[in-house]
This record gives structure tokens, sequence and C-alpha cells, in this order.
């Protein structure tokens, strides 16, 4: 008999699983990495009804996509173009950001596989004689050893021809140049730090569901239980 146990613990467990899955998602699919160096806008894209100049913009560049103004649509407010520059994986930029790509989507894949399953841990608290919150856990961990193998090998592609041509010719391996780190970067780190306390976080909603009034609930017949 299914019995769905809810509990304060193993509610933040779930929700923090399925944020983490989706900060560090989405902060792979941005090309808000690197913030390129300032490019001013030409003459010709001076808008003469007002004599302005426009102020420069910053272009972006992530793992494999990229942000830049087209140059006859700068005065426009859709006038950002965004999308990957490679084609497929052997054109991405560095080799180190292709071993990123691959570190940080596998460690995606595995947050997204425990995101889809803590959804279900109300119902089924247990696979195989195991407790699903220790396997969870576990496979977190896991997720964030990954995850942190891409962040540490991103940097040493900043070297590359693509890099330098948005940081300056003073960008190399763990130095920006003209460059800054953009909101994707922070993102994908605070998600890795979330993702330990999640897999440290499994066990103690481990022990909420399987707790002694969880159990003289379950005892009493009860099949909706919950406990806050």
């Amino acid at each position: 008999m299914c019995h769905v146990i809810v509990t304060c613990r193993s509610m933040l467990w779930t929700l923090l699983s399925i944020v983490v899955a989706f900060a560090e998602l989405i902060a792979f699919m941005s090309a808000d990495w690197l913030i390129g160096k300032a490019k001013p806008s030409s003459s010709e894209d001076v808008d003469n009804r007002t004599r302005g100049s426009q102020e420069p913009y910053h272009p972006t560049l992530g793992i494999y996509g990229r942000c830049t103004r087209i140059s006859h649509m700068q005065l426009s407010r859709r006038d950002t173009l965004c999308g990957p520059y490679a084609e497929n994986f052997n054109e991405i930029a560095s080799g180190f950001w292709q071993a990123t790509a691959i570190f940080l989507a596998v460690g995606i894949m595995i947050l997204c596989a425990v995101a889809f399953v803590s959804v279900f841990t109300m119902c089924v608290q247990s696979i195989m004689k195991k407790s699903i919150f220790n396997v969870c856990g576990l496979l977190q961990g896991i997720a964030g050893l990954f995850l942190i193998l891409g962040l540490i090998l991103y940097p040493a592609g900043w070297g590359c021809q693509k890099a330098i041509s948005y940081c300056g010719p003073y960008a190399s391996a763990y130095k920006l140049g003209d460059c800054s780190l953009g909101w994707a970067f922070y993102t994908a780190i605070g998600g890795t730090i979330l993702t330990f306390i999640c897999a440290v976080f499994s066990a103690q909603a481990e022990i909420a569901t399987s707790s002694d009034k969880v159990q003289e609930e379950i005892e009493e017949g009860k099949n909706l239980i919950c406990l806050l």
C-alpha cells in the first residue's frame, strides 16, 4: 500500500532539488558566462534625430553560445542577437570548454533525474530495499563533483581565440583580460554549492520520513501522513 508521507524537511529537499536542477540548466544554456570588453557604436549608428551617440555595449560569450549586437539595428530594442556560435560539438572554441560542456551536461542530467524522482518520494520512500533519499543524495553528490570539474576547467579555456576576440589580447588561461564574469558563471557556482547542500540534506529528509511519529501513523492505518 502506498503511504503518502509529507514532512517539512522532505518537501524542502524536493524543492531545493528542483531549483538546483533548473538553475544549472539555465546557466549552462546561457551566453552570459563572459561579458566582453565594451565596443563603441560606429558613426553610422548615430541617431540623427537625437544627435547623440549610443553608449558602448558589451557582447557576451558562453560555453557554446554568444550574444552580440547587429550594427544596423543598434538603436532598436531588438538589436541583440543571441544564439550558438558552434553548430556542433567540435566547433566549441576550446578543448577545455568541450570538457566543461561534457562534465556540466552529465551533472545536469543527473540533477534533472533526481529532481524528477524527488517528486515521487512522497509516495515511494524506498527502492530495492534502499532509501530513495539516500540514493538521490549520493547521486547529487556525484553530480556536484562533475559540476566542480567543469567549473575548474572552464577558466582554462579563456586563452582560446574566441575568448581573446571578446576579452582582448591579454586574456589567457585563468586570466580574464578585459572581460568580466557574467551571471551564468555565478549561478553555476551557486547551484553547485546548493547541490552539495541537497546531498547532505537528503539524510534529514530520510530521517523525517522514517521517524517514530510517521511509523505510528502508518500503524494507525493512515494513508496520508503530513508532519510539519
